[in-house]
């Protein structure tokens, strides 16, 4: 639990309560949902936001570090996702929150393992917005830059070996070091958006969010249309002849 929980509930004692949950143990997760409904008689929200980031070079990062990796930030929220489903669709509303990264539209050296993860959770969250909009369930996919989290800290960052073949690999670990605890992103300004865009009329599928996620998002969908442009009359002519 991070020293903002505490905090958090202290200030808000009849609003907030903390729960420990690992969130890669499917029965933990399934009893954690059933308590809260049993107690609440409801769950209006869910925000999946556990997470950690890694850094290595996808030769250098093992199948271990890649499948814990997949178990928290995938299989993870895919499970909260099933055990929290059915009491908001029973009530036809609410909201899932799931929190990605500017990395789950874009990567560069050293964040392939982190980025694949959130590639994976984007995919299924684009289809799982498509089913439960009829039931009036929101989906929000949130990509923020870097935010003063403890994100960064040594102690949570997954780091691969580092057999020094790849030098901009070993610029991305030493930035993720250098930058914790200076990130630029206020994690309050966030939520302040977050929550503002569930209660808006037109909740989009996505939102960067800080200058640096939504200046990287924009410049990856730039280069990305880019490419499919310069390249549109020879695969656009790839159907059998008549």
């Amino acid at each position: 639990m991070s020293a903002r929980h505490p905090r958090l509930v202290a200030a808000h004692p009849d609003q907030v309560e903390a729960l420990r949950l690992d969130v890669t143990d499917p029965t933990a997760i399934d009893d954690a949902v059933r308590d809260v409904v049993t107690r609440h008689g409801r769950i209006d929200v869910l925000v999946n936001n556990a997470g950690r980031t890694h850094v290595g070079a996808v030769e250098e990062t093992t199948d271990e570090e890649l499948r814990a990796l997949f178990d928290l930030h995938v299989f993870g929220p895919t499970a909260m996702v099933r055990a929290v489903l059915p009491h908001l669709r029973e009530r036809r509303t609410g909201a899932i929150v799931q929190m990605s990264s500017m990395g789950g539209q874009m990567s560069f050296a050293g964040f392939g393992a982190y980025s694949a993860t959130k590639f994976a959770l984007e995919g299924l969250s684009e289809a799982l917005a498509d089913e439960v909009r009829e039931f009036g369930i929101k989906v929000l996919i949130v990509e923020p830059g870097a935010f003063r989290t403890s994100l960064f800290q040594t102690g949570r960052a997954g780091i691969s070996a580092d057999s020094g073949l790849y030098p901009a690999v070993g610029a991305t670990r030493a930035a993720v070091t250098d930058a914790d605890g200076s990130q630029p992103g206020d994690p309050d300004k966030a939520a302040a958006v977050i929550l503002a865009a569930l209660q808006a009329e037109q909740t989009p599928l996505r939102l960067p969010v800080g200058e640096d996620g939504v200046s990287a998002v924009l410049a990856h969908l730039d280069q990305v249309r880019e490419d499919v442009v310069a390249w549109e009359k020879q695969t656009r002519a790839t159907a059998f002849d008549a």
